[in-house]
């Protein structure tokens, strides 16, 4: 069973509806207003259990689910585009794509925005002069406008990990001490 199949035909199904969301909101100039609804969907997805219950749940009545989703958008003061492209997926069992549908989402915005994001892994949390200073290091390397979304990971021991679009520069102890092992065994 190949498993990468069922990802690229969510990764599929969440490109559709974002481009017809993204579409929509250019055309209407709310892609402003759409980032923040992306964001503020992705937290709520984040933070409730309850909503992330409806979306995978496979128990709910298509309805029930459509219900759910649109009052949830009403609630949340999502744009039209984005309100109704949520419940046309719950009516049509398309929910469960709906994390997908936020990173296309946030991808296709920064594109427009000429962002990158950049995803940086460190042994210590960075502050906020660091992460600038990255950035704007980035920035000069890529060409582009580089928003830093961090992560911490203390099996690093120190340095960084950063991806860039298919670009990946590991600086990391922990990558330094792997190749140091594998060099002495090539010696001995």
């Amino acid at each position: 069973m190949d498993v990468s199949e069922p990802a690229s035909i969510s990764s599929g199904i969440a490109a559709r509806y974002a481009t017809a969301i993204f579409d929509i909101a250019k055309e209407n100039k709310k892609l402003e207003k759409l980032e923040n609804n992306v964001n503020d969907l992705a937290l709520a997805l984040d933070d409730s259990a309850d909503l992330r219950a409806l979306v995978t749940s496979p128990i709910y009545s298509r309805q029930a689910m459509q219900g759910a989703i649109v009052a949830v958008a009403k609630k949340m003061g999502l744009i039209p585009a984005l309100k109704n492209a949520l419940g046309l997926m719950a009516q049509n069992r398309r929910l469960f794509v709906l994390p997908q549908l936020v990173v296309q989402l946030r991808e296709m915005i920064a594109e427009e925005k000429g962002e990158v994001t950049a995803e940086v892994t460190s042994a210590t949390a960075l502050s906020d002069k660091q992460s600038a200073k990255l950035a704007e290091t980035l920035k000069a390397s890529v060409g582009k406008d580089v928003k830093i979304k961090t992560t911490v990971d203390e099996s690093l021991i120190g340095g960084l990990v950063v991806k860039v679009g298919s670009k990946m520069i590991d600086t990391s102890i922990r990558s330094k001490l792997n190749s140091l092992q594998n060099a002495m065994k090539e010696v001995g």
